[in-house]
Order: structure tokens, then sequence, then C-alpha cells
């Protein structure tokens, strides 16, 4: 077929049909010059479209429609004000081929639309709409019955549709509808439908009014009746406030869903509102009381999505790899819809921090289809603060929990508990053991807050707490949690990302494409390597952002260069050198210095751990802000080398005569963890034989006094972490032998592993 290509008119807010007429005043530059364009033409013919999204602001070719009408432009006036008034007359439906940007505005290359009927189909179809407009005209009564006459004389089905449909008192994006579809036949069953259901609706409404009018006979005298008191009591000062507040606590309490328990006892607060006297203290507590339990949602759910494969693709599209949880989730939904009885799990998603445990749990309720809500529970040590003060408290009101659901309106949102690891214990009170009972599947379908007093079914609220160290989840709770660990991304995996999601992502918030700003892989390995140290992508996000926003500069103020091409040099000359060096070993052997891994904020890391001694008595001295557990593990070391001073070839005079200081470098930063016991071994070895130990290897793991190592956790961070930090040879545990498997050998392929279960392993390899 032959193409024609004309301007393109965005049209939103009216709708023009073939063979109707529209008129406007427009005022910007681009429709002028379209307008100008095809009155300069012999046709004088334009392409009206209607946009897919009402925003005309932040409009691009992928929300412009396939199908457009064509109309010519009958009447073109400039008015005082500065617009111009124009007419266009609709002539037919096209398809649109293509839309090119012409300067400021679009044109589209279109074909002419096609669709053959049958007469008798026609002649059916036409008989059947004009039927079912008679019958529309007869009962709906605000519609006007001028438009039959006009339509005996319309012999083609798709100019009678098109007739109605601009005809019909429909909204704007109905009539985008009827436009967009270019079957008649089908246009038809639309406008059925349509009008079928107006019918409905007047009929409902006619039945409402008519029940009104009935009960209104029976209750209007006792109405008149109410009124006239409120009117003396207002002429003699005697009406107040409370009694309209009153009145407003009964009717919500009449349309709240809840159990008969929970009205009753809302009623009788009301009646204690009642007759409080005005000027008491308790008249506010009361009132406070009952704004809650009217506010709580009791009874109010929401349906999950069923569609397992439209839960998945919303988890995938929001977040990289995680095949657990996600699988977690799925098998969740699948095990519900086929017993439709099953009670929400408990989920814990531990990982350092960056790695999207919280976004993830948002993801979750997106592809759910539920409400969620978020409370995050670090540094309280207050169990008030979980289950709710009591009422005879001034100023109490309600725990988190209660809180939380209040805020999603919800009885099965999505619940984040935010930071469960970092709950503290003091004389307040336990608040980790007033989470028991709600983290509990046995005991949170009876919920009782001390301000509530009522009990709340939590049985069908899904909660996700988050944590970053497993270790450090309150014993009680972790038994009721299922864990599901989220480690730290590898660099590759990182590039994934930010190529997948958060450039894309941030592209579109800067107000950019991918032809202006275009990265490759190199630049985004030196924006992790050199500018970034963390488990998850959340620095790298900002950094990302921070090179977009200066390109966004350069774009407006340099109009010479309309497109950047991100490579590492280019990332150096935006955000300068970077702040972190990608491999930082000095490739010095030295006598008393040995590499630990530590699992840290920034997911895994190497800290060389530093010995000396000088003469003493016997004394040890640790710095560099060590916990407990690590001050442990260096005593354990000591007195094991110690009790093995020949084995080691070791003059036991030297623990005698000389003090021993011990140092992990980074002093202002708290380091804690049963991880450094082989490394602090190994370093006061080195020192006490003077023999030097390698600087490209690297050790973890736990010792006890007869020299046994001790699995650990968080390997692969720390393997990351000696990566990052170009470690050559790393001694792990034995017992970590099934981790080590479960790890992506991309991630271990240049690195060497040695396994070891008690330290003599480790001495022979390196003294020996």
């Amino acid at each position: 077929m032959k193409s024609n290509k004309l301007g393109v008119l965005l049209v939103n807010d009216m709708v023009l049909f073939p063979g109707a007429e529209i008129r406007f005043e427009i005022d910007n530059l681009e429709q002028r010059q379209i307008i100008s364009v095809a009155e300069a033409t012999e046709e004088k013919e334009i392409l009206v479209v209607n946009p897919i999204e009402n925003n005309l602001d932040s409009l691009d070719i992928t929300m412009l429609p396939t199908v457009g009408v064509v109309a010519s432009l009958k009447l073109k006036m400039d008015i005082p004000n500065g617009k111009t008034k124009i007419v266009l007359k609709g002539l037919r439906r096209v398809k649109v081929d293509s839309y090119y940007l012409n300067n400021s505005y679009y044109e589209a290359t279109t074909k002419k639309l096609v669709k053959r009927i049958d007469k008798e189909d026609e002649a059916m179809y036409r008989d059947i709409l004009i039927k079912g407009f008679d019958k529309y005209i007869e009962n709906v009564p605000y519609v006007s019955n001028a438009i039959m006459a006009q339509l005996k004389y319309v012999e083609k089905l798709k100019e009678m549709t098109d007739m109605i449909a601009n005809f019909l008192p429909i909204s704007y994006d109905k009539k985008k509808k009827y436009i967009l579809e270019s079957s008649p036949i089908l246009r038809t069953t639309m406008l059925i439908e349509d009008m079928n259901d107006d019918i409905k609706y007047v009929e409902l409404e006619r039945k409402i009014e008519q029940e009104v009018e009935k009960e209104l006979n029976d209750t209007q005298k006792e109405f008149f009746l109410r009124e006239k008191i409120k009117t003396i009591q207002k002429e003699l000062g005697d009406v107040s406030s409370k009694e309209d507040e009153v009145e407003r606590l009964e009717k919500k309490l009449r349309s709240l869903k809840c159990s008969k328990r929970v009205k009753d006892r809302i009623k009788r607060e009301i009646d204690r509102y009642k007759n409080v006297n005005s000027n008491s203290p308790e008249l506010g507590m009361i009132r406070d009381y009952l704004d809650w339990m009217l506010n709580l949602p009791w009874q109010k759910y929401t349906k999950d999505n069923e569609d397992l494969d439209a839960v998945k693709h919303v988890l995938d599209t929001s977040h990289f790899g995680l095949e657990d949880v996600k699988t977690r989730i799925i098998e969740y939904l699948a095990v519900k819809q086929n017993t439709n009885n099953l009670k929400s799990p408990i989920i814990c998603l531990v990982g350092p921090p960056g790695v999207g445990k919280t976004s993830l749990a948002f993801s979750i309720a997106k592809s759910l289809n539920r409400k969620y809500t978020k409370i995050s529970v670090g540094g309280i040590n207050d169990e008030a603060e979980i289950v709710g003060h009591r009422r005879t408290y001034v100023g109490a009101c309600p725990g988190r929990i209660i809180s939380g659901i209040r805020k999603a309106e919800s009885t099965n949102p999505v619940f984040i508990i935010d930071e469960i690891d970092k709950l503290r214990k003091d004389l307040k009170g336990d608040p980790a053991s007033s989470l028991l009972e709600v983290l509990d599947p046995e005991q949170n379908s009876k919920f009782s807050d001390h301000y509530i007093e009522e009990e709340f079914d939590l049985s069908q609220v899904m909660f996700i707490a988050t944590a970053n160290y497993m270790e450090q989840i309150p014993l009680e709770l972790r038994d009721r949690l299922e864990i599901i660990e989220l480690s730290s991304y590898t660099e590759y995996e990182k590039v994934d990302i930010a190529m997948n999601y958060l450039i894309p992502k941030n592209l579109e918030s800067h107000g950019l494409t991918e032809l202006e700003v275009q990265f490759d892989e190199k630049a985004i390995l030196s924006l992790i390597r050199n500018y970034t140290k963390e488990a998850g992508v959340r620095e790298l996000e900002r950094v990302i952002s921070s090179l977009l926003r200066k390109i966004v500069k350069k774009l407006l103020t340099d109009k010479k260069t309309a497109a950047y091409q991100i490579d590492t040099k280019k990332v150096v000359e935006f955000l300068g050198h970077g702040k972190y060096e990608y491999s930082k070993p000095t490739k010095v052997d030295e006598v008393g210095v040995v590499n630990g891994l530590a699992y840290t904020v920034f997911g895994g890391d190497v800290l060389p751990i530093e010995v000396t001694s000088y003469k003493g008595k016997g004394k040890l001295l640790l710095t560099g802000s060590l916990g407990d557990v690590m001050k442990e593990s260096a005593k354990i070391a000591l007195s094991y080398i110690k009790t093995n001073a020949k084995t080691f070839g070791i003059d036991f005079k030297v623990f005698e005569e000389n003090d021993i200081h011990i140092h992990v470098p980074e002093g202002a930063v708290n380091k804690d963890g049963p991880s450094a016991g082989i490394t602090l071994t190994t370093a006061l070895i080195s020192l006490f034989t003077n023999k030097k130990v390698s600087s490209d290897i690297a050790m973890t793991g736990e010792i006890t006094l007869r020299g046994q190592i001790l699995p650990i956790g968080g390997l692969k961070e720390k393997i990351i972490g000696a990566k990052r930090n170009g470690i050559k040879e790393i001694f792990i545990p034995k017992d970590n032998k099934k981790d080590l498997e479960e790890i992506d050998k991309e991630l271990t392929k240049s690195v060497k592993f040695i396994l070891v279960d008690k330290y003599l392993d480790i001495y022979k390899k390196i003294f020996k």
C-alpha cells in the first residue's frame, strides 16, 4: 500500500472521530509549525493521535499509538489573546508505519486500514447497533434522541459506530480505545457493552432513589425532630462539638469490619466518651484510643497475585541473582494455591549492607500485589516499642507492630523488620523476647498489644526481617526465622547489575538516553575497583549518579558534544582519581605480619595483623578496637604457642622476658568475630622464630587450645576481599570445603586454597 507522510498533532484531552469535527486553540510553537505545514499543502491534511500516556511533558516515540485519524484543516484563525483557533474534521482511520522527529515536532508515514466485512454481517450488526442505541436512549434520561434521525441515513457500519461513539457520554480513555480499534464489528460489541453498563447504572440509581424515598417517609419525622432539638440547644448554648464527635464515631463503627468482640469493646469506649466530663484529661485518652481502634484494618485483606510467572518476572526485573529467596517466594505461593490454607512464612534476609535486602522485600510485596510497611528495630532496648505501653501511662501509644499494620491499611501486608540483629537488651526489658509473639506462627494469630488490649491476627502477615550478621540475631528469634543468606556480589555480578539495572535506571532519572551516554565494561570495572569498596551496589549507584550529573551539566553548557562514550579515561576526567587501589599489598614479606580475612561492612577485607615484642614481664597488649571474641582468640593463640613451644623451636624464656603487642590496623574501626585465631597464631610464631610470612598469603579460621581449626562464616565475602587485594593463596578450615564448592568457580579460579583442620598443617607449609 502507498504510504503518506503527514505532520502529527498530539491531542491529550479530546478524541477526533472520522466524520466529526473538533475545535480548540493552540499556542505553542510546535503545534503552529504542524498547522502551517498542513496549510501549505493542497489537501490540508494532518494526522491527529492521542498518546498512550496522558502526560505530554515526558513524551517519547514509544508512547505514540499505531492508529490515528487523518483530519482536514477547515479553519485557522488568529485571535487577539495570541492563540490560534483551528477547526479539524476527521476523515479516516489510518495505520501508522513509523514516527519521525522533525526538529521540534513529529511526522509519520501512514497506510489505509482495510477491514472488509461481509454484507450480511454488516447489515446484521447495523440492526443490532440501532436497536441497542434506541433502547439506550429510552432508558437513559440525560441523553438526547436527536442523533437517531441522522443514523437513518448512515449505511456503513464503520461510520455508524464512530458517530455513536462520539455521541456517547463516556470517558476520554474509553474513546481512545474506540479510535484504536480498527474493526467495526468489535467496535459494535464495545458500544453495546458500554450502553448496557450505563443502562444498568441508571436502573440501579432509580432503585436506590425509590428505597431512599420509602425510608425517608419513616425517618423524616425523627430526623426533623432531632434537628429541631439541635437548633434549640445551639440557641441555648448547650450543644458541644463532643456530641458531633460521638455521632461521627458511631457512624464509623457501623461501617467497620471487625469481630463482634471488638465492636462491643469500641461501643463501650464510645459510651465512656459520652459520659466523661468535657474538661477531664481522660477525654483525650479515650478519644486517642477510639481513633486507633476505628482505624486499624481488622478484616481488610488484599488478594495475592496468583500468577507465578508474573511474580517471578517482577522479582527478576528488579533484582539480579538471589535465586534462593525468589524460589522460596514462588514455592510459598504454589503451596498456598494448592492448599488455600497456609500461614505466611517468616523470612530473614541476612547479608552485608547494600546487597539489596530491604529493596528485595519491597519487590516481594510488589510481586505479590500486597501492601507493605517497614519498621527498624536497630538500637531498640525497650520492649514497649514492640508491644506498646499500658493505657494507664501518660502519653501511652501502641507498639511499632500495630503502628505498622495501621500504616499498611491491610491485615495481610508484607511487613519488613529491618536490622533485627541490632536489638539491644538492658534494664528496660528484652525487645527480642517481645518479638517472639510476633514472629512465632503458632502465637501470632492472637497477638495482643498492651495499648490495644484486643487480639489482632498477624498470621496472614508476611514478615521479612533483615540482618547484617547472622551471629548477632538473638537465638530465641533465630529459631523462628527462615534464614536466607544474600552474599556479596562479585565484580562481574556488579558489572551485570550496573549494565542491566543501575545505568538504565539512572539514565532515565537524569533525563538521558542510551544514545547520549554509553559505558564500556572496562569503565564500569574501574568504577567498581577504584571508586567503591562494598559488598553490595549502593555506593556504585551513587558513583554512577555523580558521573551522570556531571555529564548533564556538560551537555547543557557545552553544546559541541552531543554524546559521551564513557571509558576509563573519561571516568578519571569526570570523577578524578579513584579513592581505592584495586591491588594494594606491599609485596614485602615481613616478620610478625600476617594477612587475616575479615567479614566487614564492605563484605570482605584483608586485615594485616602486626605483632611485635620488647623487654618486659610477659604482658599481652592488644590494640586496634578489638572485640571480646578477638581478644579471646589472641589469648588462646598465645597459650597454644606456649604449650607447643618446643614443637615450634621457641625458647620459653621469650614469653617471660618480653611483653607482646598485637595490633590490627585501622584502629578507629571496631573489629570482632571468631575467625582470626590462626592468623594471630601465625603472626606470633613468625615473630618468635624470626621467619617472614609471604604477603601473598592470607588465612581465616578459629583455633582451639589443642590446635584444632574451627569453621568460619562469610567465606565468599572473604574470598572477594582477598582477590580485591591481590592475595594468591588462602588457608581455610577443612570444614568449610562444602562452602567452597558452592562458590562460583569464576571467583576461585585464580586463588589457591589450602584446607586445614590442625594448626600444625599450616606451620609445616609456612615455616618448615
